[in-house]
């Protein structure tokens, strides 16, 4: 069926309110003079960079200077270790919650939702105060932690809603069929679970890589990740070609793990998974 004119205008619609901010980023990071109220920059990077003593935009960016290259790494590494992590705590808690009844279930389910809650900064400042006495602050291990602060409410709550959805048939017949608990796990649960485990680690990875408060006061500028580093661009108030660049190296490791993930998630894939 061929699209009407309404539905076609809808659809461009919201692609360009979703690609839209970005469009500036991208000019802004070519461009070396942008003023008000030029629609285009008045001059551009490629034009003066020969003319420049210092590295300009793209030339800053990609030269180590910028520090993108290892707050890229920082952000990559910290990003899996918690989606890591978080995964291995959070799939018996999904499991439990979902399945078991027990005393103080709604109390539990509550604390659990209490870091989207309370403010960022105000979990920022108790942990800094337990990290400097455990000797955490400015370690890898501090922020990796930190970050499991915020993931774990979203992965809870996707991995119970899929196991509420899971029925229970498949192991119990390979439980009877002698499968250990590992064995079910592995080959059963798991493959099953596995939309929902792709999407919550797609969530997990995306909500610390952009976490930046914990990130600043635990890291104590030790650990430079690329929302901090964007942060110490723009804190002057300014947006300038270097500090569009970052932002957009920033918006990249989200965009190719979504990417992956969306080819990933695809029913085929998981009932082929399951059926072996």
């Amino acid at each position: 069926m061929r699209l009407s004119v309404f539905q076609r205008f809808y659809i461009v619609a919201v692609v360009a309110f979703v690609l839209g901010p970005f469009l500036p980023l991208v000019i802004q990071s070519f461009a070396f003079r942008w003023a008000w109220p030029d629609l285009l920059p008045s001059a551009w990077w490629l034009e003066r960079r020969a003319d420049s003593p210092v590295p300009l935009a793209w030339d800053y960016v990609l030269s180590p200077y910028s520090q993108v290259g290892i707050a890229t790494i920082n952000t990559l590494f910290i990003g899996f270790a918690a989606t890591l992590l978080c995964l291995l705590i959070c799939l018996p808690a999904a499991r439990a919650l979902a399945r078991d009844r027990f005393r103080g279930k709604r109390v539990f389910e509550f604390l659990l939702s209490m870091p989207l809650i309370v403010p960022e900064a105000v979990i920022g400042m108790a942990l800094l105060m337990i990290y400097i006495r455990l000797g955490l602050a400015g370690s890898y291990t501090g922020v990796i932690i930190a970050h499991l602060i915020p993931t774990i409410p979203y992965m809870v709550r996707m991995l119970t809603s899929v196991y509420q959805g899971l029925a229970r048939d498949y192991e119990e017949q390979a439980a009877i069929l002698g499968a250990g608990r590992v064995q079910i796990l592995m080959r059963v649960t798991l493959p099953m679970l596995m939309p929902g485990v792709v999407a919550g680690a797609l969530f997990t990875f995306l909500v610390s890589s952009n976490v930046f408060l914990l990130t600043f006061f635990l890291g104590q500028g030790r650990i430079v990740t690329l929302p901090t580093l964007l942060f110490s661009k723009i804190s002057g108030g300014s947006l300038d070609a270097s500090a569009a660049g970052i932002a957009l190296v920033a918006s990249l490791p989200g965009i190719v793990l979504f990417a992956l993930s969306e080819r990933l998630v695809r029913e085929e894939l998981f009932v082929g998974g399951l059926g072996r």
